[in-house]
């Protein structure tokens, strides 16, 4: 049975039942998209960041999430990750990725080549930069950050920067990409049980 009750809950301890609360609710996502349409940072680059909150401890959230050959199981529109030069946890580290993260007017596969930036695993941090690609999103930035949120849960920031286009407005490819990535955050959860579920018993 569910009752109201007068008792004042200590901040603590409110935050605490507002988070399982939302847990409970299946509610991941503690910011759905913020884009920074007020100005462009300076830079003239359009910006935006999504992010999530994982019932999942940060550190298997950073196995899944900093590995390429793991890509697929939390972005189901990469079909395909090819290492064309360097080690992953390592600045310059390029990678190549096929799939359908881009719908193309040929119904072909979108391709990306990126490198990585920088990575800190004592962060849970890494950033990557697009070098070339079929999708016109070249030089775009996407940096993805997890924070413990204890109670073995990790919160989860993505954000990104892309050069502005002709012919799209900021609004609707920032949209796009900030359903894209969330769709990806949203996978994480699951896909970690998967990999646990798969794990043969010693």
């Amino acid at each position: 049975m569910w009752y109201l009750s007068h008792e004042v809950l200590p901040p603590n301890r409110l935050v605490f039942w507002v988070r399982r609360l939302l847990m409970c609710l299946n509610i991941n996502f503690y910011l759905i998209i913020h884009v920074l349409q007020a100005t462009d940072a300076g830079n003239g680059k359009w910006h935006g960041s999504v992010g999530g909150i994982v019932c999942a401890p940060i550190d298997k959230v950073w196995t899944l999430v900093s590995q390429t050959k793991r890509l697929p199981e939390w972005m189901p529109m990469i079909e395909r990750c090819t290492t064309l030069t360097g080690d992953e946890d390592e600045p310059g580290y390029v990678r190549l990725l096929s799939g359908f993260m881009f719908p193309q007017q040929d119904g072909d596969r979108s391709w990306i080549k990126e490198r990585l930036v920088s990575l800190d695993s004592s962060s849970h941090s890494y950033v990557y930069k697009m070098e070339a690609s079929n999708v016109g999103l070249d030089g775009s930035v996407n940096s993805l950050k997890l924070v413990d949120y204890g109670d073995e849960s990790t919160l989860i920031h993505w954000s990104f920067e892309i050069n502005p286009l002709e012919d799209v407005s900021k609004e609707s490819i920032v949209d796009y990409l900030g359903f894209l990535y969330k769709s990806c955050i949203n996978r994480i959860e699951g896909a970690i049980e998967t990999a646990s579920r798969n794990v043969s018993p010693a």
